[in-house]
């Protein structure tokens, strides 16, 4: 199914428009914003987030809504790893802690497949969680809002 409206960058991406769709996912990730978020996604589209299986926006809207509620503090970085066609393939790490203060670095990688007017159709998740410390933290911007273009990204960081 596809929206009316396009949403550029389209498919075929080269490796700069790939890289323009992954930092708009970041920073609509980073705003928090579960129904804003989910209009980036067609309206039927299929997800795996680690063992969990989605399909449609107001599925994704709930989960996004679940997963901030409990990852607070919620800062990603996201880094284009490969494109091809209609696909990317991305890195990506972010902190949280959770109700107790513990916090985490969640490490993965995403296999994003869009439709031709440029709505990511897939999205396949894998995702394992480090503890760590608050002296351990890398991420430090004002949440929830954008990463700083100036803030070192995930390669930067050596992650």
């Amino acid at each position: 199914m596809n929206d009316p409206v396009p949403r550029p960058p389209l498919p075929p991406f080269t490796r700069e428009t790939a890289a323009i769709k992954v930092r708009a996912a970041e920073d609509g990730w980073n705003g928090r914003n579960a129904e804003k978020v989910s209009l980036a996604y067609t309206e039927d589209s299929v997800w795996r987030n680690r063992a969990e299986f989605l399909r449609g926006r107001v599925a994704i809207v709930e989960f996004l809504k679940r997963k901030w509620t409990r990852e607070l503090e919620y800062r990603l970085i996201k880094e284009l790893w490969a494109t091809d066609g209609d696909r990317i393939a991305v890195r990506f790490a972010y902190e949280w802690h959770d109700d107790s203060a513990q916090w985490y670095r969640s490490y993965g990688n995403e296999n994003w497949e869009f439709d031709a007017a440029g709505y990511m159709q897939r999205r396949i998740a894998s995702i394992n969680d480090l503890v760590i410390t608050p002296a351990e933290r890398k991420f430090f911007w004002p949440a929830p809002g954008p990463r700083p273009l100036e803030h070192p990204g995930l390669t930067d960081l050596g992650l």
